[in-house]
């Protein structure tokens, strides 16, 4: 259907914490879905507009730990400032990648527009999995 666009993160449950999987077509589709798969934990991506942009660096030894550093600077963003991310341009350097520049787009949090769905403490390396030929990836947040 043409405008249908295809989400491409979700969450799935663990033993104490939760999962968010995410698919990408290229390795920048696939850390912008990670990062919104994040998000959509805390709130209800739907209510976050689109009204303030911010650049987000992060370095990794390698792809798993570029996930990890990528996610923890997005939390990082959403604890200290209460800044929701609504839409992300990510630019992966190297291959495979060990770093990314991203600008986001978002607005700071507003008790009444933005529901609180899950408080998420920690990214772990936990049974990380990250595919970048296939692009998906799979990681456990502390909540």
């Amino acid at each position: 259907m043409a405008g249908l666009v295809r989400r491409r993160w979700g969450s799935f449950p663990t033993t104490a914490d939760v999962g968010i999987w995410a698919s990408g077509e290229d390795p920048a589709a696939l850390f912008e879905a990670l990062g919104l798969g994040l998000v959509a934990l805390i709130t209800d991506l739907r209510t976050v507009r689109p009204i303030e942009e911010r650049t987000v660096r992060a370095n990794g030894a390698d792809p798993a730990a570029l996930v990890v550093a990528w996610l923890g600077e997005l939390l990082l963003l959403q604890q200290g400032e209460g800044f929701l991310v609504r839409e992300i341009r990510a630019r992966p350097v190297g291959d495979p990648p060990t770093a990314v520049v991203a600008t986001v787009r978002g607005e700071r949090f507003d008790p009444d527009r933005h529901p609180r769905r899950k408080e998420v403490k920690a990214i772990t390396f936990h049974r990380l999995t990250i595919d970048l030929d296939r692009g998906r990836a799979r990681v456990i947040v502390d909540i």
